[in-house]
Formats: C-alpha cells, sequence, structure tokens
C-alpha cells in the first residue's frame, strides 16, 4: 500500500517510525584492529531470558519490542539457527553490546541487531563493535551486507552506519502497537515518542 501524500493518521495506540535500509556491496577498506577495554564473545545457542534481558538493555529505550512479544518457540527457531549468529559486546564482565547476523539468504548478511547500553553511548564502543561485524560478516562468502534503522532508534544511528559505509537503499513506514501500553516496555521508556492511548 502506497501512503498519500502529505499526513497520515496514525492510531491511539500506535506509534509509527519511518524506516530506512541501508546496504553495502562490497568490503569495505579494513582499518586498524580497533582497541578498546572491550571483548566481543560468540553467542551459541543464547538462553531465551539471557537474549531477551540483553535486547532490553540495549534496545528498550529506542522500544525494540518485537523479539520481546515474540512466542518462545518462534524466538528460538531464529536465534538458534545454524545460520544466525549473536555476539555479547562484554565490558568490565558484564554484557553491554548486542551484534546478530543472519546468514541464511546465500551471499547476504544482515545486520539484525547492532547496539549497546546507554552506559556505553559515547565511549567509543559502537565504532568498536561496528569494526567487529564488518571484519565477521566480509569473512564469509558474501557480496551484501545490510540492515535497518528507524525514527524510533538514537538520533545518531542513521549518519553511524553511513560513516560505516552503508548507503540507503530504501523507505519504509512502519506501524505497531506501542510496547509501553502492553506491559512490553516501562511506560517510562522513549520519551521521543509520545505515548497517545
Amino acid at each position: 500500500m502506497i501512503l498519500p501524500d502529505g499526513y497520515s493518521d496514525v492510531p491511539a495506540g500506535k506509534i509509527a517510525a519511518v524506516v530506512t535500509h541501508l546496504e553495502m556491496t562490497e568490503r569495505p577498506a579494513r582499518e586498524s584492529a580497533p582497541s578498546g577495554p572491550w571483548t566481543l564473545r560468540h553467542v551459541d545457542r543464547p538462553d531465551l531470558a539471557w537474549y531477551r534481558g540483553l535486547l532490553k538493555r540495549v534496545g528498550e529505550e529506542w522500544l525494540w519490542a518485537s523479539r520481546i512479544r515474540m512466542a518462545d518457540d518462534k524466538l528460538a527457531s531464529i536465534i538458534e539457527a545454524p545460520q544466525v549468529e549473536i555476539h555479547a559486546l562484554v565490558h568490565e564482565d558484564r554484557e553491554e553490546g548486542l551484534l546478530e547476523f543472519d546468514f541464511r539468504e546465500a551471499g547476504n548478511c544482515e545486520i539484525v541487531f547492532f547496539g549497546v547500553t546507554a552506559k556505553l553511548v559515547g565511549t567509543g564502543a559502537a565504532h568498536w563493535l561496528m569494526q567487529h561485524a564488518l571484519q565477521l560478516s566480509w569473512s564469509r562468502p558474501i557480496t551484501r551486507l545490510w540492515l535497518h534503522t528507524c525514527t524510533l532508534d538514537h538520533p545518531a544511528a542513521l549518519p553511524f552506519y553511513q560513516r560505516a559505509g552503508f548507503r540507503p537503499f530504501r523507505r519504509q513506514v512502519e506501524v505497531e502497537d506501542d510496547p509501553r501500553l502492553d506491559g512490553t516496555a516501562p511506560r517510562g521508556v522513549a520519551k521521543h515518542v509520545p505515548v497517545i492511548d
């Protein structure tokens, strides 16, 4: 469905975001290995409670709710798939960042989730994590790496991805139930998106 030009009402209880899809179709020039007080841990067959807990800590402020609401069996079938990789950025013995790859489509890699907790925003941890993401993904036989961000995310997300070498190729509007109204997320998060119930 194509939205008409101009304003379109978003029903009460819903949130709307403009989603930008970005891609890179060739391996970027390799930067020197980034340094920092972080490590990256591959998490094989992650426990659902652990996964959702880290996802909340990284993305709750940005209303990342789809995997929180998802039925356990469906979530397990995704994150336990052999071509899906979950990595945690570790700082001071605690997971403070999430990196999830999906290699299920031949020749492609989607960065499904990428982010660090509020504690690490502005410390260089996201740049460090992105450099590792680029190295890990392009070490596989892919011809395309892609991801998406939206207007609910941190305002620096889109320019950050573009600086990393991703180019926008598609824009969509996403409308979904506000997760703060059904208890999926606390009502006080994401103050940049007013609750309308």
